[in-house]
């Protein structure tokens, strides 16, 4: 973090430090994503003539991506511009190299983002708040306590996604997802014991100090109430996605530890529908009722007492 840093930054406009940041939590991002994040309404060239002197002032670099798409990623003379300027709770400086951005977790990268976007469109337009940096990746949680010689177990989500719902003139309702990216390279079965684990999450109350004090569960120091998950399956056939839904669910349901830690709520929709239809159309399925159809809010609460 350099004055030089913060200086520099100073010469370039707000959407300009706006995208800065987005690639600071994002890591990878394809011109076309930066375009519907930060430009909408303005074509894909005008947006590129804001990411050009970004280039060439060394701060983003960019890959070769499918179809020839630029993917462009934060260097780290712009992470330290970014974090000279960007005041922020938490700093997770995970930037992409080279070999990163054309390599294989690109896919799910780009993936992740293409979610989040999806609810920012939304957000936009019922008035809501979900914005470029309503999303992270890759949130860890304990689920098991450390013992000698041996880690205590982590679950770790694709994202967190956080959605802000206008209700009424005075009230607003805050939602927060676990998003889970499901490109389809994982054995059914490590997806499905995933959902036990999270259950496990729910219930998880590390030692307190405090001889006596009642153990709280880990999940109430981070979030108001315990967010549900969103599976997204993308690069999969519609035909191959349902498949891979219905046997996610099957092997759900006969896990033996889901007889002890129960279920969390948990909806499946693959990102094609996702994206063309929005978070507020019925194309997501609940893994408790996989026979109807239901948006990313799930069944109206009377129907879940």
């Amino acid at each position: 973090m350099t004055l030089a840093s913060a200086t520099q930054a100073q010469v370039f406009s707000p959407v300009a430090v706006e995208i800065l940041e987005s690639l600071y939590q994002h890591r990878l991002l394809t011109g076309s994503q930066i375009n519907q994040l930060h430009t909408p309404g303005r074509t894909l060239r005008w947006t590129r003539r804001i990411l050009t002197p970004l280039h060439e002032h060394g701060l983003i670099a960019r890959a070769g991506g499918p179809h020839n798409y630029a993917l462009w990623y934060l260097t780290d003379h712009g992470a330290d511009t970014i974090e000279a300027i960007w005041k922020r709770a938490e700093r997770r400086r995970r930037l992409s190299s080279p070999e990163q951005a054309a390599g294989p977790l690109r896919a799910h990268t780009l993936a992740v983002n293409d979610v989040g976007i999806a609810f920012v469109q939304a957000a936009r337009q019922r008035e809501d708040e979900c914005g470029p940096l309503s999303w992270r990746h890759e949130i860890a949680h304990p689920i098991s306590p450390a013992r000698p010689r041996r880690p205590g177990e982590l679950l770790v989500a694709d994202a967190l996604l956080t959605y802000i719902q206008a209700d009424g003139e005075q009230s607003i309702v805050l939602h927060q997802r676990f998003i889970e990216l499901d490109r389809g390279t994982l054995p059914a079965e490590q997806l499905a014991a995933k959902f036990t684990r999270y259950a496990r999450l729910r219930e998880y109350r590390p030692a307190t100090k405090q001889a006596g004090a009642p153990a709280r569960p880990l999940w109430t120091a981070y979030y108001r109430s315990f967010p549900s998950v969103l599976v997204v399956l993308a690069d999969q056939t519609d035909a191959g996605a349902r498949r891979r839904i219905q046997r996610t669910i099957a092997l759900h349901n006969t896990d033996p530890e889901r007889e002890r830690h129960g279920s969390v709520p948990t909806l499946f929709v693959t990102l094609a529908d996702l994206a063309a239809h929005g978070p507020f159309a019925p194309v997501f399925i609940d893994l408790q009722n996989p026979g109807r159809y239901v948006d990313w809010l799930g069944p109206p609460q009377a129907e879940e007492e």
